[in-house]
């Protein structure tokens, strides 16, 4: 660790995470160019991908029992956490909807007797309705092994956040004001999930299971994408919503004109809050030219989603209003721009 790359890029983004209620865990120590112990990152071997530590503790908090009280015992748990660990799909793609499925609807385990008529019952790895119950952990330097390679062969992305243990984020830093940084960011996520079409297997899949978006950044650009995306498909992030370019200013200790892309972004999708709402109703698959894709939101679709869906709840009706139904309203859309998208985003935000 070092150079521009670290303090100005990642050191930065990590301190913003930080303030915005995500745990740090460095995974080298300083000056260490290589990790070299798993316990830093809560793992107990460079293979792992999942702190399980955490994400076992927080299955039994987030899903209590009749009686509100923690009901799970080892042996349910082990189960769930099989479950989100050993997906067996034949590919990527395959497995990161799998694990998708998963995430945003648990899995079944055996119930208890006298309760629920003896039902099984459904464990979830994530609590959506209540953010601050999730444990969010940010991991930088988080080494992890190729497959059959020993140790020999491993990567390092910059940072990777969990939420309950579970990777959901990458992120990718390169040194701010060069041309090609944000290209090379992308080269070295798509190197990460084995899917630059190399003839020899790089990276390491398993860590792309469960990650829901990945994020290259130098500062000054910051694109956001997913498993699936190309170079084109990385978009920036322009808007802080909920926050204004004001508010984030202050929040930062700086003027809005020096507010940097990569905080914006930060703001705007790596919030705890905001992450488990894009995730949870923003991301989705669908088919494009024959072939399946992982779609996140751009700034604008999320701003307009989440705005109609206040309207809706706090608008007057015709009744209350005396004059006018003010629920509804305008979405502005130039073409090409996601309109259709739009309004899948609403509809399962809405649900």
């Amino acid at each position: 660790m070092g150079g521009p790359e670290y303090t100005l890029v990642e050191l930065p983004l990590v301190r913003q995470l930080e303030s915005m209620g995500w745990t740090h865990l460095a995974g080298a120590r300083p000056g260490a160019v290589v990790p070299t112990d798993p316990a830093a990152s809560g793992r107990r071997s460079f293979t792992e991908v999942v702190l399980e530590e955490r994400l076992r503790r927080k299955l039994r908090e987030i899903n209590p029992g009749p009686d509100g009280r923690p009901w799970l015992d080892d042996a349910r748990i082990s189960r769930a956490v099989a479950a989100i660990t050993r997906i067996g799909a034949p590919g990527l793609l395959e497995a990161n909807q799998r694990a998708t499925e998963l995430l945003l609807s648990g899995v079944a385990v055996d119930g208890l007797p006298g309760w629920d008529g003896g039902r099984d019952q459904r464990v979830h790895f994530v609590d959506w309705e209540h953010p601050d119950r999730n444990d969010f952990v940010v991991v930088s330097q988080f080494r992890v092994d190729e497959p059959g390679t020993q140790g020999a062969k491993y990567v390092v992305p910059d940072l990777v956040l969990f939420v309950n243990g579970i990777p959901l984020v990458v992120v990718e830093c390169k040194k701010p004001y060069a041309e090609a940084s944000i290209a090379e960011a992308v080269k070295q996520l798509l190197r990460y999930a084995n899917r630059r079409g190399a003839s020899v297997p790089e990276g390491n899949e398993k860590l792309f299971h469960t990650v829901q978006l990945t994020v290259a950044t130098c500062s000054d650009r910051a694109r956001l994408g997913t498993i699936t995306s190309g170079p084109e498909h990385y978009a920036t992030w322009r808007d802080p919503y909920p926050l204004t370019r004001d508010e984030l200013a202050a929040r930062l200790g700086k003027p809005a004109e020096a507010v940097t892309a990569q905080e914006v972004l930060a703001a705007g999708v790596l919030h705890p809050e905001r992450l488990l709402d894009i995730v949870h109703n923003f991301t989705l698959f669908m088919t494009e030219d024959g072939r399946t894709v992982k779609v996140a939101p751009r700034y604008q679709q999320y701003r307009a989603v989440c705005k109609a869906v206040e309207r809706l709840r706090t608008g007057k009706t015709r009744a209350q209003d005396g004059y006018a139904d003010r629920r509804g309203g305008i979405v502005w859309h130039t073409q090409g721009s996601g309109k259709s998208l739009t309004m899948v985003f609403l509809v399962r935000k809405m649900r």
